[in-house]
């Protein structure tokens, strides 16, 4: 174990031999990666098509999935105190505001695509 500063040590022993913490934070991490990827090609299909709405909405998705891998990096350590205690690391509240922000991102986003093509 090597201690830090900012992160209690790991234990010497594996407390989850299955490794869900492990998944979860990779998940977490594939799930940054592909939202910045959409919004650089969103970005990208924007710049083309001289649809500068959709330039910024591709921007801030380029930043929120960065945002969020740096997040899901930061914050894995946290995640091992709850997990050896036995208790859920997620907080509910967190949960609840990540799936209204995603259910409203991808309800706009439809839309505003609706709206385009219609205006073609």
């Amino acid at each position: 174990m090597r201690p830090t500063s900012a992160h209690p040590p790991r234990p010497d022993r594996v407390f989850d031999a299955g490794l869900q913490h492990e998944r979860t934070a990779l998940a977490w991490e594939r799930t940054a990666i592909a939202t910045m990827v959409a919004g650089a090609l969103l970005g990208r299909w924007a710049a083309e098509d001289a649809a500068p709405l959709f330039g910024v909405l591709g921007i801030v998705q380029v930043a929120f999935g960065g945002a969020l891998l740096a997040w899901a990096g930061t914050h894995y350590e946290e995640l091992h105190g709850p997990l050896r205690e036995g208790s859920s690391p997620t907080h509910p509240t967190a949960t609840w505001v990540v799936g209204l922000a995603t259910t409203i991102g991808i309800g706009a986003a439809l839309a505003l695509a609706l709206v385009v093509t219609l205006n073609r």
